[in-house]
């Protein structure tokens, strides 16, 4: 008689998967924080910088994320998160060679490629460790590397690049994720996939018709259009916010971008654990609750955000960010875990990839390049910054009322689905 394989801690397991998304983020942020040093060097405006936030790292992300999920569907998804890292690691340290924005854009889109490796094929990864009234708890948890990366990335980044310059800040947060890729494969063991039996042969939906059965289910079309909505307006004004408050204030940017990064970082830190235990308690009792705590959550902070926006005083925005980071921690892990539920596991990664392409484009390459784009038109300053926010922002509003139109969906859709796998 066969025995299962070996599996590792899921705890292990979750903890080496939230590092490696730490860092994740935090390559992400770094540039964010480093906007006025790399503007000055470069003689660059907004535009561009947005470009390089939103456009130069999206397209790879996307491009690559649907492959990179198709292979994790059907082979080791540790190797591939592994693989990523390690990639996306080596981009960002080169980012710190760029010699002008040629080069700096290509690194940037060497980091999207890497990246592209991982959330899907993780989500995915979780899924078969932890149950499902158990999700909640997982994601959130690994959902803390939105706030610990932004913090690492836009106040540990600044600080460096103070000490230093900016391209050290780039090689200091860079090169560890080389060592945490290693880590993780010579750890973490790929488990049996959920409802899967031992030794036998996972059957693969055509790419075609998985992309139609999944543009006819109502839910997921909802949540994948609600999530980018939600990403849009969250990484517009995480991505801008402090580089108005700096400009707005007449403050020191370092400061102004710790101040931001830490207020709302860690508030959102502890919002993104209560979600994650609220959630877990509630989808006892009915899994669509996830994600119309997503819902509320989203129309909250949406509101809260353009009332930061405009504060008067640094003082008051960084108050303000605080009850924005309580209410906008978590609404991402809701969505996941409703998500994760509905799909069956037999394209689970997949599924959630073209989720991911979705929300991508519509939150990380419209939302950034939008703004910025938006900014400069209006006069590339403090005010025209507070105004292309003001206009970007408000979509939170529209993405929370598609994720509670879903929540009413979730149930139906998830037998759908597996009745048609």
């Amino acid at each position: 008689m066969e025995t299962a394989p070996p599996r590792s801690n899921p705890w292990l397991v979750l903890g080496i998967l939230l590092l490696i998304y730490i860092f994740n983020f935090a390559d992400r942020y770094l540039l964010t924080g480093l906007v006025g040093p790399i503007k000055e060097e470069f003689g660059v405006g907004d535009n561009l910088m947005g470009l390089l936030m939103g456009p130069a790292f999206v397209v790879f992300y996307v491009l690559m994320g649907v492959p990179f999920a198709r292979l994790a569907d059907r082979s080791s998804r540790v190797r591939i998160i592994a693989g990523g890292c390690m990639m996306w690691s080596l981009a960002t340290a080169a980012t710190g060679l760029a010699s002008g924005p040629v080069s700096l854009a290509l690194a940037r889109v060497a980091v999207g490629l890497g990246e592209a490796a991982f959330v899907a094929p993780a989500y995915s990864l979780l899924s078969d460790y932890f149950r499902p009234e158990r999700r909640g708890l997982a994601f959130a948890i690994l959902g803390l590397a939105t706030y610990i990366g932004q913090i690492a990335g836009q106040a540990g980044g600044p600080a460096i690049a103070e000490a230093t310059d900016w391209r050290m800040a780039f090689f200091a947060i860079g090169l560890p994720g080389i060592v945490l890729g290693l880590i993780a494969l010579a750890v973490v063991k790929e488990p049996p996939r959920e409802g899967q039996i031992e030794g036998e042969v996972q059957v693969i939906v055509p790419l075609g018709k998985l992309t139609a059965m999944l543009g006819r289910t109502p839910s997921f079309m909802l949540m994948a259009v609600g999530f980018g909505l939600g990403i849009m307006s969250g990484i517009s004004f995480g991505y801008w916010g402090p580089e108005l408050f700096a400009r707005s204030f007449a403050i020191d940017p370092v400061e102004a971008k710790t101040a931001f990064a830490v207020n709302f970082g860690m508030s959102g830190l502890i919002g993104m654990l209560g979600f994650g235990v609220l959630a877990d308690r509630l989808s006892k009792r009915n899994r669509a609750w996830p994600a119309l705590l997503s819902a509320i959550a989203l129309g909250a902070a949406t509101v809260l955000v353009v009332a930061t926006v405009w504060a008067p005083t640094f003082a008051i925005a960084k108050w303000l960010a605080i009850p924005c980071g309580l209410l906008g921690g978590g609404w991402s892990v809701g969505l996941f875990a409703a998500l994760q539920y509905m799909l069956p596991s037999a394209y689970r990664a997949s599924a959630t990839a073209l989720f991911v392409a979705v929300t991508t484009l519509l939150g990380y390459f419209i939302g950034p390049w939008l703004t910025g784009a938006l900014s400069e038109s209006l006069g590339d300053n403090a005010a025209s910054l507070q105004q292309a926010l003001t206009i970007i922002v408000p979509v939170g509003l529209l993405a929370g009322l598609l994720a509670f139109l879903a929540a009413s969906r979730l149930e139906r859709d998830r037998i759908a689905l597996s009745e048609a796998a």
